[in-house]
């Protein structure tokens, strides 16, 4: 029998889901803004401001749910993970601001030496594979799916800290694609850790499990 919380919950659920969408398209424009050296700053803020209004407007809607319906334990595990996930989701817009007003300021990826263009290239692309995987399996309920996060989470790591290792060995002292290119290194494996946190309140979500995928 369906109850009243319930279709509250599916309301919840379906923010959540466009918020997830909207982090994702936020977070690649970013990424093309900063590789291919556009501007697309504008456009980021407006998304990231966004991802901020509707992080609230989820909230509000999960704190409704608590106050009118006294939810149980399973619904609030439920509205837990939904909250702890807009956050995530919110960062996503957060980290993609950051990297496109550091393009803004230094210059984007095309000033790069061709080693430092490629890791970056390469990092990007594992993280926005990670932010789709987080949306999917948030959608699905996919704990199997989420679970794949932890890889290549730990590859955008030790990605991360190879590229300090070689920056400190080849790159000149003073410069600005070495600026740009170590911040937007760290938004990405900051990213990279946020969609974990998305799998782990996906699996907790799904089975009342708290694993750590980090």
């Amino acid at each position: 029998m369906s109850r009243l919380i319930d279709t509250g919950l599916e309301q919840l659920a379906s923010m959540v889901f466009r918020m997830g969408e909207m982090a994702y398209k936020t977070v690649s424009l970013s990424l093309e803004n900063y590789i291919e050296d556009t501007n697309a700053l504008a456009q980021v803020q407006e998304l990231s401001e966004t991802l901020i209004v509707m992080a609230e407007e989820a909230e509000d809607k999960a704190f409704e749910l608590i106050a009118r319906f006294q939810p149980v334990a399973s619904d609030l595990r439920i509205l837990k993970s939904y909250m702890k996930i807009t956050y995530d989701f919110e960062r996503y817009g957060r980290y993609a601001l950051d990297v496109s007003q550091v393009q803004r300021a230094s210059g984007g990826l095309e000033q790069c030496e061709s080693w430092i263009n490629s890791t970056i290239r390469e990092m990007s692309e594992k993280v926005l594979n990670m932010i789709h995987t987080s949306v999917v399996s948030l959608k699905s309920h996919d704990v199997t799916l989420a679970k794949t996060l932890s890889e290549t989470e730990n590859q955008v790591d030790d990605m991360y800290f190879s590229y300090l290792g070689q920056l400190v060995k080849k790159a000149p002292s003073t410069n600005k694609c070495t600026i740009s290119s170590v911040l937007v290194a760290r938004y990405l494996e900051r990213i990279a850790d946020h969609a974990t946190y998305v799998g782990e309140s996906v699996i907790y979500l799904a089975t009342g499990e708290k694993i750590s995928l980090r």
